[in-house]
């Protein structure tokens, strides 16, 4: 078994719609793209639970909590869980955006220059299977958000 179709083979375990491409990115290019994917693929399953599981969060929340009365005033209005947990979906995405962008690029141009220009940065590096640093960063998570997005029902609007 080549490199490649090791590298495949991993990313078929994790998923990937498109594991050859994402493996000969990584080969070709040095890109961590194994690491990558297992990260986006977590913060998906951190988003998705918001959308899967809202039947129980709903109610949770319903009971107790400092959302509970926005919880109870929607379905009084008719919201389902389902679509609670659509919007809820919705807004872990666009805050999972916002952190990894901010991540790159932790500049918001809020602060001047030269202030900007002293200030330390931060990024996510790649380990290997054994817990050593790799001297591999993973850049730009942002924009591959998206492409790392489940495709099958998240459990929806019901």
């Amino acid at each position: 078994m080549t490199d490649i179709d090791k590298l495949t083979g991993l990313f078929e375990a994790l998923g990937a719609d498109d594991a050859p491409g994402w493996a000969d990115s990584e080969a070709e290019e040095d890109i961590p793209q194994l690491a990558r994917y297992r990260f986006l693929r977590m913060v998906w399953q951190d988003i998705d639970v918001w959308s899967s599981a809202a039947p129980d969060w709903v109610e949770a929340y319903r009971k107790d909590g400092p959302a509970s009365g926005a919880v109870e005033r929607a379905l009084r209005l008719g919201l389902t869980p389902g679509e609670l947990g659509e919007i809820a979906r919705e807004v872990a995405r666009e805050t999972a955006f916002g952190f990894l962008l901010g991540l790159a690029d932790p500049a918001d141009g809020e602060l001047a220059p030269e202030t900007e220009a002293q200030l330390p940065g931060w990024c996510l590096a790649e380990l290997s299977p054994g817990g050593e640093p790799t001297g591999r960063v993973l850049g730009a998570l942002h924009e591959d958000l998206d492409e790392v997005e489940p495709q099958g029902p998240t459990g929806g609007v019901s």
